[in-house]
């Protein structure tokens, strides 16, 4: 054993030969254990934890080299780098020349004119509060999205102290000892110690697209990558086998590294909601400008402008009007409430990884899920064993190896059949431990046990242990093995029996049907006989009972080899020099005339959690799918008990879709658009079940775990992988992982993905109808001007309704905070209750846009009421005016229309949660909606209350009658949503 001490000068040396190495060396034409002395490991141990730190704070992260994040104060300028900010730049310029100019034209000592440019201030005041908005939402979702990355983050297998486990991908470290099995991703760049039908694809390395064949003797010469057999690289993926490696190079030390150039970032595609929100802002922006032309066409031609005043105010109007239509913070809201959604979903066990996916989870229509650990517990127990003497009852439940043998009723323990019937379950249970990868760990609590490799295989160390038989198969040592693969549906294992001069023994398990065929006898009662077609027609009706049961049977078998070398095994390939070619690629000759054991039967209870999730999605217009590789029975049974289908209902076959797949697409389709049960089917199956929905017109979510699922996966709408027993690959197929294996947490993601979306729709509605508001309060402001009393006959220059520093501040008050509260708002009872949309469904639809407009009119037309009401000559009231003269009665009318269309906006907010429910249902339910309409009222009061903001906002105190002719006309906006809603109800039921 390499010695882990914490003797510095043994550190250094390590670290120098690994440079050495990684620098000089070529570990492919270097021996295994040169390479393990010279990265000072020994590869039956691994690093220590501590020499792994080291290492880690040696070499660096395992990571490609990425851009220098930008710096903060570049994050923050960036927030000015929009077309609407130089609009507000070009605003500021124009009101500092006006200030100018009028000071200019001031006499001395006169009075008139403003001691500073009060609207440029406020203007550059209100560029930089929404500059730190921006960067703080920007930020947040940064944080957001970093830590979904951390939860995602690509994990390795490694030797660490002796055990293996799993570590960050960016943890590992030259020296380490890298566990490879099927469906692994290649982290790093590593020299081969040892291989078991091993199979990598490195078609994204070297552009071969048949994965190649590895093993680990040493090369005699140089080859280019894709020859180097005994070499595994980062990024490629393992297809087959398993095997591990000792890290030669991580990070930009690898072959990746090498060309990391060519993995440059490129730019992230805009997702289709915000090239919607692209496409809305853009034409936003063409109707503004063309309203912005016509308001100064109207005032040149019904005011005219006077002098240099009237033309820089106009101009300063028409670029108000055009900020005033546009939400400036529509895409960073619109991020951080996507952000924040896909949190909630990661603290719910569903982690998204990209955030544009929310929207086609909220669109699924079909969910094709895997049976085991997603619709079952996946806590595999073995509770029957049945051998040709006899069949028992293995009690005990879970992982815990507590539990017994019931022999069948009637038969004495002691007695001869009984003791033949311990015997065979003993030899099965011993079989089905040995052809096994599994692992049982105690876990760190007492009580607690934690499993490694897939639960199907730890069932039967867990059953080994109830019933003892684990003691007799410590005596076995593994010389060789042929993996299991999911077109072999069988692993055998050859191993050295220590107790009996190193004898070797073939033992297997798989599905029985597919064993049985490899079998030529059978046991019974310590005698072996040869199989008779009698013998298979009991153990097939044996498999169809138990299936029929709901339990997944695996059958056991073993061959005596009466040599203890390999070598001398009849048909086994040996090259000149004396060895072994790869034994996994000779299963001829190990898999054959095996000795028939007997079967056991594992259960997996159904997840009690799942039915009720079946029934959400399909209350909630979602067809629930299962595929599965088990029997048509058992699949028929759980599907039953889940409501997936009705009782007696049947499952359709892997064999039964490539007969309809020969007849054509159209025949294919027919079945799966009726079948939600599938049994027996291949990887390749799975594939053309979700190619066949999406032809239908279906969103569909598909679930996965192995390495052979990743086409299938990625070709959904939604993919999903497995966050426990998933492969990397899958997992970096998937558009989703599930953090707990669980069908409900795809259910619970989907209703999440809704009322996210409605969310979205919900601040839509608010800001565009919000910010049309503005715009008709200024057009019609303008056109109407002299109806409205807000110019005087006798007048001269432009008088424009609210003041560009007056919009501003609208746009910043009602905007950020009360927008960013509905993207949190709480689901409506309805969410599960209505049919998926499509994605080519408009977000902002017609019935939007009717919305959007009935309350800009209506808010435009309260806030000129209110005005028209605190002016002479208006269509409502003819006050006379008073002393104080006009411009103090407009600097009022401004103040009562610039407050009612604040409180109209605010109103506003809450009628918009919802298109057709009533705003008083759930009313109090979103506290940080009421928190963000108390904060804007309070801003609004320092406004109009606080001297010195006076003068910048050109406003002044209001009485208490005008208080309440401000809430009131605001108010009315929310009377008129509730008299439109209440139509729409009734015409809904109708």
């Amino acid at each position: 054993m390499v010695d882990h001490s914490n003797d510095q000068s043994t550190v250094d040396k390590g670290i120098a030969a690994q440079q050495a190495l990684l620098a000089d060396a070529d570990p492919s034409l270097t021996d295994v254990a040169d390479v393990a002395k010279a990265l000072n490991v020994d590869p039956n141990v691994g690093l220590s934890e501590a020499e792994a730190k080291r290492r880690r704070e040696k070499f660096g992260p395992n990571e490609l080299a990425q851009a220098p994040p930008v710096p903060k104060w570049k994050k923050f300028l960036q927030q000015f780098q929009d077309p609407l900010v130089y609009l507000l730049l070009a605003a500021t310029v124009i009101s500092v020349i006006a200030w100018f100019i009028e000071r200019a034209n001031t006499a001395p000592g006169a009075e008139g004119g403003e001691a500073l440019p009060f609207d440029a201030l406020v203007i550059v005041l209100i560029l930089v509060v929404n500059a730190v908005l921006g960067y703080i939402q920007e930020a947040k979702a940064e944080a957001a999205v970093e830590a979904l990355a951390q939860m995602t983050a690509p994990q390795t297998s490694v030797l660490r102290d002796g055990k293996v486990v799993r570590i960050n991908t960016a943890d590992v470290v030259p020296g380490d000892i890298i566990v490879l099995a099927e469906g692994d991703s290649v982290s790093a760049d590593g020299r081969l110690v040892t291989a078991a039908s091993l199979r990598i694809a490195e078609a994204s390395l070297t552009g071969e697209s048949v994965p190649v064949g590895k093993k680990p003797e040493t090369l005699a010469q140089a080859k280019a990558l894709g020859d180097r057999a005994n070499m595994i690289f980062n990024g490629t993926s393992v297809t087959q086998g398993t095997g591990r490696a000792i890290v030669t190079g991580t990070g930009m030390n690898t072959q990746v590294g090498k060309i990391a150039d060519m993995l440059s970032a490129t730019e992230d595609e805009k997702t289709p909601l915000q090239k919607e929100m692209d496409y809305v802002s853009k034409i936003l922006g063409i109707a503004v400008c063309i309203i912005a032309v016509v308001v100064l066409a109207a005032l040149a031609i019904m005011e005219g402008f006077h002098d240099i005043h009237d033309v820089i105010d106009s101009l300063l109007l028409a670029v108000s009007l055009a900020v005033a239509a546009v939400p400036e913070g529509l895409a960073a809201i619109l991020t951080v409430v996507l952000a924040l959604g896909v949190q909630r979903m990661a603290a719910h066990n569903a982690i998204v990884k990209k955030l544009h996916s929310v929207e086609t989870l909220g669109s699924a229509s079909v969910i094709c899920s895997d049976k085991t650990g997603t619709l079952t517990r996946n806590e595999m127990t073995v509770e029957r064993v049945v051998t040709p003497s006899g069949e028992v009852q293995i009690t005990g439940t879970g992982y815990a190896p507590e539990g017994r043998m019931v022999l069948p009723a009637g038969v004495d323990g002691e007695s001869e059949r009984g003791m033949a019937i311990r015997d065979e379950v003993t030899a099965t249970l011993i079989a089905g431990t040995l052809a096994n990868d599994g692992e049982l760990r105690e876990g760190d609590k007492p009580g607690a046990w934690d499993i490694v490799g897939d639960p199907t295989e730890v069932s039967l160390v867990v059953a080994a242990r109830k019933v003892k038989a684990d003691r007799k198969a410590k005596h076995y040592v593994r010389v060789a093995e042929i993996p299991f693969t999911s077109e072999r549906k069988r692993m055998a294992i050859v191993a050295k029996d220590d107790a009996d001069s190193g004898k070797l023994t073939v033992f297997a398990k798989g599905a029985p049907d597919v064993l049985l065929s490899y079998c030529s006898r059978i046991q019974v009662g310590g005698h072996v006989r040869p199989l008779t077609d009698g013998d298979r027609q009991d153990i097939l009706a044996t498999v169809e009972r138990l299936s029929s049961e709901a339990y997944r049977t695996l059958g056991q078998a073993y061959r005596p080899l009466e040599t203890s070398s390999l070598a001398e095994v009849p048909g086994i390939a040996v090259n000149a020099a004396g060895q072994i070619s790869d034994i996994a690629e000779q299963s001829g000759a190990i898999e054959t005339d095996l000795i028939w054991n007997g079967m056991v039967g594992i259960i997996d209870p159904p997840r009690t959690e799942v039915r009720d999730s079946v029934a959400e999605a399909h209350r909630a217009g979602i067809r629930a799918v299962m595929i599965t590789g088990d029997h048509p029975l058992t699949a028929a049974r759980i599907a039953s008990d889940l409501g997936i289908i009705e009782s007696g209902g049947k499952a359709l076959t892997g064999d039964q879709l490539d007969a309809l797949a020969s007849k054509g697409d159209a025949a294919f389709d027919k079945a799966t658009s009726e079948v939600s049960v599938y049994a027996r089917v291949a990887p390749e199956h799975k594939l053309k079940i979700v190619e066949s929905l999406q032809r239908q017109g279906n969103i569909v979510a598909m679930t996965g775990d192995g390495v052979n699922d990743a086409p299938a996966v990625k070709s959904a709408d939604i993919g999903v992988a497995m966050g426990i027993t998933g492969t990397e690959v899958t997992k970096q197929s998937a558009k989703m992982i599930l953090a707990d294996d669980n069908f409900s947490t795809i259910v619970a993601a989907v209703r999440e993905g809704r009322v996210i979306f409605d969310n979205i729709r919900k601040f839509l509605r608010y800001l565009l109808s919000s910010n049309v508001g503005e715009v008709f309060t200024v057009f019609f402001g303008v056109v109407l001007a002299g109806f409205l009393g807000i110019s005087q006959p006798d007048s001269v220059g432009v008088t424009v309704p609210l003041l560009a520093t007056q919009l501003l501040w609208i746009n910043l008050l009602t905007d950020a905070a009360p927008a960013l509260a509905m993207g949190v708002d709480p689901q409506t009872e309805d969410v599960m209750n209505r049919r998926p949309r499509k994605l080519t469904d408009r977000v902002i639809d017609a019935s939007m846009w009717g919305d959007i407009i009935y309350i800009g009119v209506i808010m435009a037309a309260v806030t000129l009421i209110g005005m028209d009401m605190h002016l002479s000559g208006g269509l409502f009231t003819d006050r006379s005016v008073d002393a104080l003269g006009h411009e103090a009665q407009m600097v009022e009318a401004r103040t009562m229309g610039f407050t009612i269309l604040v409180f109209a906006q605010l109103f506003n907010a809450l009628a918009s949660r919802s298109h057709a429910q009533s705003a008083f249902v759930g009313l109090f339910s979103n506290k940080w909606l009421w928190g963000a309409i108390g904060i804007s009222v309070v801003l609004q009061l320092v406004v109009i209350y606080v001297p010195f903001l006076n003068s910048a906002f050109g406003t002044t105190p209001l009485s208490a009658m005008a208080w309440l002719e401000c809430i009131g006309l605001a108010a009315f906006v929310l009377v008129a949503s509730e008299l439109r809603k209440l139509v729409l109800r009734m015409m809904a039921k109708k």
